[in-house]
């Protein structure tokens, strides 16, 4: 008769305190955005606290409420002759056709590497030439050859990415783990059969890597041209408002550089997880 009182303690001794639902909602409030969104808010705070405490002077550290009214006044007036609008969608083009070129040659350029060692010994010498070679140090020379029109800042985005692309590309056709070409030569696969249904899908996660990666080179491949031999765009923006000072407008168009950099990073990552579904599955 003794044994119930004492199984209905010990259960009541093990149920869950009463802060542990509290605890898992705070859990489920606390989402990603949400701390995102926190550490965006914390850091405008401190600069504005900064700005406030007059540790720089006011034309070198804006506070964030100045840098909002020059993005209020270039968004309605523009800058330099030109709109905001214009300024990004010029930058954005210029980006899309480099970026886009470095793709549809790079990777086919990196299959042939992977597969060809021929190939590999002659494309592989001149990759490795260029690709610790910064982005300034090629302006002068398209400048010279092509002018300051758009084909400089597309060839030298270009240039600045593909060897990106390519080892990318190459690393993930190494990546293919032997044990699926073997299943798939078993089963009969022939060598075109086996590239395309088996080392070309496993390359993809490295080749979509190597994209978000490339992305980033390439608005700072832009920003460079820009700087030097154009008349619009984002970098132009940022080096004419930087002539003249305006710190306030040099910090709108990195902030917009950033966010469009981010937002086309957030659009590879959905394309790969559409095209590339088991990314992260054995």
């Amino acid at each position: 008769m003794s044994a119930v009182p004492e199984q209905g303690k010990n259960m009541k001794l093990s149920a869950p305190p009463p802060s542990a639902p509290r605890e898992r909602r705070l859990r489920l409030k606390l989402a990603p955005q949400w701390v995102t969104a926190l550490v965006l808010l914390g850091a405008l705070v401190v600069w504005q606290l900064v700005a406030n405490a007059g540790v720089f002077p006011a034309f070198a550290l804006p506070s964030p409420v100045a840098v909002w009214k020059a993005f209020v006044a270039i968004l309605r007036q523009g800058y330099g002759g030109q709109s905001l609008g214009a300024d990004i969608a010029v930058s954005c083009l210029r980006i899309l056709i480099g970026f886009v070129g470095a793709i549809v040659i790079g990777v086919p350029i990196g299959l042939l590497m992977s597969r060809n060692k021929l190939v590999f010994d002659i494309i592989d010498p001149l990759l490795q030439f260029v690709r610790p070679v910064p982005p300034l140090a090629y302006i002068p020379l398209l400048v010279v050859w092509f002018g300051i029109g758009e084909l400089p800042k597309d060839i030298l985005i270009l240039v600045g990415t593909i060897p990106v692309i390519i080892i990318g590309t190459i690393s993930g056709v190494k990546s293919t783990p032997a044990l699926r070409i073997s299943v798939a030569r078993t089963l009969g696969a022939s060598n075109a059969q086996i590239f395309r249904k088996v080392v070309l899908p496993s390359a993809l996660p490295e080749i979509f890597t190597a994209m978000r990666v490339g992305i980033g080179v390439a608005w700072t491949c832009l920003v460079a041209a820009e700087l030097i031999a154009a008349s619009s765009g984002l970098g132009w923006l940022v080096q004419f408002a930087g002539q003249a000072l305006q710190v306030s407008i040099v910090i709108v168009g990195i902030v917009i550089i950033g966010l469009i950099g981010y937002a086309m990073e957030l659009v590879i990552r959905k394309i790969e997880s559409v095209v590339v579904p088991w990314r992260g599955h054995n």
